[in-house]
């Protein structure tokens, strides 16, 4: 389900982002982990912001492909800072793991259709809901209400 491009030196657990990735969807999705230098290329290329940040999505356009096929699509991807993730977890203390799969919900989300800079909320409640019931720290949300 996930296609993971490991570009960093952070060890990745699969086995947990593959069971939160399977919780949203069923379609495969690209995963990439980086440095702060590529998301920052990334960020600028794709949103015009010249500065590095936490993670990315792209979610993949459908729109063109005939419905029947569909289904068969990448979901898209999602690209994640190390550096951001290396930075969070100590930062919060706790491991990388957790951080990554913060920035992983946080993505999928995004892929999913989520914005949390036009909604009414529901993009941080999913999140909320997600992290508890991954048992995961409770950062993101105390970020994103600081925010």
């Amino acid at each position: 389900m996930i296609d993971l491009d490991n570009q960093s030196t952070l060890h990745i657990n699969i086995e947990q982002l593959e069971e939160i990735a399977s919780t949203l969807s069923q379609h495969h999705v690209e995963l990439i982990v980086t440095n702060d230098k590529t998301i920052q290329a990334l960020n600028v290329a794709h949103r015009g912001k010249d500065s590095a940040t936490d993670v990315l999505s792209f979610p993949m356009d459908i729109t063109s492909i005939p419905k029947a096929l569909q289904s068969e699509m990448p979901l898209g991807s999602i690209v994640i800072s190390e550096n951001y993730v290396e930075k969070k977890a100590l930062e919060y203390g706790h491991k990388n793991d957790d951080e990554l799969a913060l920035l992983f919900i946080h993505g999928m989300l995004h892929l999913l259709g989520f914005d949390h800079e036009v909604d009414n909320g529901e993009m941080r409640a999913k999140e909320k809901e997600l992290i508890e019931q991954f048992h995961l720290p409770k950062s993101l949300i105390i970020r994103n209400e600081e925010n």
